[in-house]
């Protein structure tokens, strides 16, 4: 359907006529093409001396760029880029390293490396058209896409050849499972099933290596400009189409003016003789023939030939009144087409409203999806990041060493008071103790409570329901056997890496600050990031001491320090020096007996709103304006921030929050599991001394286990 567009308009004088190759007939030199054909299906050809392969692109890709290009006559390639993301070829497939891209639309030329899609499949399940096995499942490798200009039947035939030549170790059995679809498009579906003994991702990695099912695409978009052979880039490509469109418009315009311009002068010609009609029929009755009524007609009305001509042929019915109004509405009609096309050819700019708004009506007509993935990494050293997507991820820890990875909407916004929902599948003496929202790309740091950091990647931990269990934090972390986290933060990312730094405080009140760069790099078996049993300088003294939460810190900010018994510290962050891992820390607050902080939190320095949102075990717990907590010296016994009663139970946690706190969600976890998510504005505000409200109705026995601001 879409040839229609690179045929339209040929009729109306818009391209230059060629004889053919025995000069019997004419032929277009080249076609009006609406849209940019050369990029859109590609092209490959050898000639003397000079070859060309320039691959098939997605419609609505191309149609952006070009769009682009008109509003912004100065773009270069690498703008255009934003919206041509690569090759988009009729069977997918996956186009790998966009370094490797930029550069061939860049310069014009360079390879491409193009995959397949394969999935392997170990769910039990038999594949679409049955097991060669008589009934028994085996683990399976499904080819859903093949790359570009890749016979099928012959990528079959490979396959089976390199099995034979023991080449290809490990499969029982291959089929073709490919359908056309409603499109007319080939749905790809080859089956290759493993044996039981076979290892499935050296499997795929060896058909990858020996068979076309990887291969590369080397781009040479070399075109005919004018006649001369031209290496093109991806915005000197557009920009020669955009020229071309420009005269196509343009010579149709002035083609539909002249007719226009004619059809004028014709209905000029037959409204002035109705205007006369009686003197008309009189001249035509006194002639003696066609040829001298039209010589009388236009000597008595100044008709040209034309005029005269379509007179004499006019017909009588022409003389009844509608007839008469449709030849003028007709006037009407074409003297304003006239008007219009007259304004298109007075500017450049106006020639080139039109190729886009008819580009804009092309695209949606006929664009589709893309068909070819595009990853960011090189395929020698792709990793799991890069297919893993780029969004945000919740990552849940349990007190019993369960974690998971969920999506942050399986959680439902509740009003503050609620049940909540069960989170996650914990045994009964189980606890939630962590939530982080943070990108799946993130690297994660781990704090223990022995002073220790591990470091993960968010994709490695599995992803999960919300009311899965989870799988054992064991599994990738070397814990010993009394070690727990206490902390996960999510390492900062570009210049704040070198800018900020890690903020350690312990059970006892101790401090300590360490530069975050110390941490961008740990080893799998972890490091020390705070001694909990160093002397001297150290606020704990001992071996019964535990680290309670680590943040991340920038210049300017406070820390604010909370005791189970109600009691808070605010202090500069500046107060204590940088130090080196092993170091043991400083004074914080000072603790009294039977007292334990119970959480820290860092203060950016930018945050005039914030409040201290405090959470009590019986389900209780309120806000406080920071302005509330004046700054003073690290070391001292702090102020009372919460009214600690049996009602309430003692403070489990704090947080500062600030900004819109309509659009930041409070968390709160119980010990049985119960999870409420609600709004952090929907708890109430209130002054440092005060019992608070009730933000989570526990069941008989439950008490909060752990909080969270989202």
């Amino acid at each position: 359907r879409v040839a229609d567009a690179l045929l339209t308009d040929l009729d109306k004088e818009t391209v230059e006529w060629n004889p053919n190759y025995d000069a019997t007939r004419e032929e277009p030199r080249v076609l009006p093409a609406a849209l940019p054909n050369l990029l859109l299906n590609g092209t490959f050809g050898i000639a003397v001396g000079m070859a060309t392969e320039i691959p098939p692109h997605n419609l609505r890709e191309v149609v952006a760029a070009t769009v682009h290009l008109i509003d912004n006559p100065d773009a270069t390639t690498d703008d255009l880029l934003q919206f041509v993301k690569g090759p988009d070829f009729p069977l997918g497939g996956v186009a790998f390293n966009q370094a490797d891209i930029k550069h061939a639309y860049g310069s014009g030329k360079g390879p491409v490396v193009v995959r397949g899609e394969a999935e392997i499949v170990d769910d039990g399940k038999p594949a679409r058209g049955g097991s060669a096995s008589g009934g028994k499942d085996f683990p399976c490798i499904i080819i859903t896409s093949i790359p570009y200009r890749v016979n099928k039947a012959e990528l079959i035939i490979r396959i089976a050849e390199l099995v034979q030549e023991k080449k290809l170790e490990g499969i029982r059995d291959l089929r073709d499972e490919s359908a056309g679809d409603d499109k007319g498009m080939p749905d790809v579906r080859i089956v290759v099933e493993l044996k039981g003994t076979a290892h499935p991702q050296a499997v795929l990695n060896n058909l990858y290596k020996h068979t076309s099912l990887e291969s590369t695409f080397h781009y040479n978009m070399l075109a005919l400009v004018d006649g001369v052979p031209e290496m093109l880039s991806l915005s000197g490509m557009l920009s020669h189409f955009l020229k071309h469109r420009q005269e196509v418009v343009k010579l149709r315009t002035e083609y539909d003016l002249r007719q226009a311009e004619a059809r004028e002068h014709i209905l000029l010609g037959l409204c002035a003789a109705l205007d006369h009609i009686d003197e008309v029929i009189a001249i035509i009755k006194k002639s003696v023939d066609v040829a001298a009524a039209s010589v009388a007609l236009q000597k008595k009305f100044s008709f040209s030939v034309l005029q005269a001509t379509a007179i004499l042929e006019m017909r009588l019915s022409k003389l009844a009144g509608l007839e008469r109004k449709k030849v003028e509405d007709e006037l009407s009609e074409v003297q304003a087409l006239i008007k219009t096309l007259k304004t298109i050819l007075s500017s450049a700019k106006n020639i080139l409203t039109v190729v886009k708004k008819e580009l804009v009506e092309l695209g949606e007509k006929y664009g589709d999806d893309r068909r070819t993935k595009i990853v960011k990494g090189g395929v020698q050293n792709i990793s799991a990041e890069d297919l893993v997507p780029d969004e945000d991820s919740m990552l849940v820890l349990t007190q019993g060493g369960y974690v998971k990875r969920t999506n942050p909407n399986e959680y439902k916004v509740q009003k503050r008071g609620g049940v909540g929902v069960v989170d996650i599948a914990t045994k009964e003496e189980d606890i939630v103790t962590h939530f982080l929202v943070a990108n799946a790309h993130s690297d994660l740091l781990f704090f223990t409570n022995f002073g220790k950091v591990y470091q993960l990647k968010m994709y490695e931990i599995p992803e999960g329901k919300r009311a899965t269990k989870g799988k054992s934090i064991m599994n990738f972390l070397p814990l010993s056997a009394e070690e727990s986290v206490t902390s996960v933060l999510a390492v900062p990312k570009g210049s704040a890496l070198n800018t900020s730094s890690v903020v350690f405080v312990t059970e006892t009140g101790a401090v300590k600050r360490v530069a975050a760069k110390n941490f961008a790099d740990v080893r799998r078996s972890g490091i020390i990031a705070i001694n909990l049993s160093a002397r001297g300088g150290s606020a704990s003294g001992g071996k019964n001491d535990r680290l309670v939460s680590a943040h991340i810190a920038s210049k300017g900010d406070t820390i604010s320090i909370v005791t189970a018994k109600g009691q808070s510290i605010r202090f500069e962050a500046g107060d204590v020096r940088e130090m080196g891992r092993t170091a043991g820390g400083v004074r914080g607050i000072s603790v009294k007996k039977g007292d334990s902080v119970v959480s820290a939190e860092v203060i950016s320095a930018g945050a005039q709103d914030a409040s201290l949102l405090v959470i009590m075990s019986k389900g209780y717990g309120k806000r406080t304006e920071i302005s509330e907590y004046k700054i003073q010296g690290r070391g001292g016994s702090g102020i009372k921030t919460a009214n600690v009663t049996p009602k309430t139970g003692e403070v489990i946690g704090a947080k500062v929050v600030s900004g819109d706190l309509k659009e930041k969600e409070l968390v709160v976890v119980s010990k049985k599991g119960q999870v409420i998510r609600t709004s952090v504005a929907s708890v109430s505000l209130l002054s440092r001394a005060t019992q608070g409200v009730r933000v989570m109705k526990l069941y008989p026995g439950d008490s909060i286990a752990s909080m969270v601001a989202l």
